[in-house]
């Protein structure tokens, strides 16, 4: 009895490469690249003929710091982001309109969710008190609000947040 070879079939791959090229291309061009994400902030410009120190009287300056430990304090009391929210807005919404700052300080081991977190509960009490005063002014929320509608409210309450670095 004699024995036959039987031949493996090979696989045709000539077109292997092209495949693979198109759908790279194609997956590439259809998804989305996620930006990174930060703090929107428009920082003034720097006019350094124009920089003038002006005193400030200690009642109205609003003290947050975080800890390396991401421990949350407002005038030197732990509390949590909600009571945050609730003390800013308080805050702001006694004091006259360019009379008040709050102060945020940080340790340079915060790690950025507790940072980009406190500054979240920060500018969300400045939302809810615009929110309110558009309801009560003009009967809609600060976003359905006409520029001119919105610059008399953020003249009311205008985010005035310094920010500096604790030293070690």
């Amino acid at each position: 009895m004699k024995r036959r070879h039987r031949a493996v079939p090979e696989l045709n791959t000539t077109s292997t490469a092209d495949i693979s090229f198109m759908l790279l291309v194609f997956f590439l061009v259809t998804s989305s690249m996620n930006s990174d994400k930060g703090l929107g902030r428009k920082l003034p410009p720097v006019d350094e003929h124009q920089q003038e120190l002006r005193d400030v009287n200690r009642s109205n300056v609003l003290q947050v710091s975080l800890d390396a430990s991401d421990v949350l304090y407002c005038d030197e009391k732990t509390v949590t982001l909600q009571e945050l929210q609730q003390q800013v807005e308080s805050f702001v919404a006694s004091r006259q309109t360019d009379r008040h700052i709050i102060a945020v300080k940080t340790n340079r081991q915060t790690s950025y969710n507790a940072y980009f977190e406190m500054q979240n509960a920060i500018v969300g009490a400045y939302h809810h008190l615009r929110d309110k005063m558009a309801l009560k002014r003009y009967g809609h929320p600060f976003n359905q609000c006409t520029a001119e509608e919105r610059e008399v409210i953020v003249a009311r309450y205008p985010q005035r947040i310094s920010e500096g670095v604790e030293s070690e």
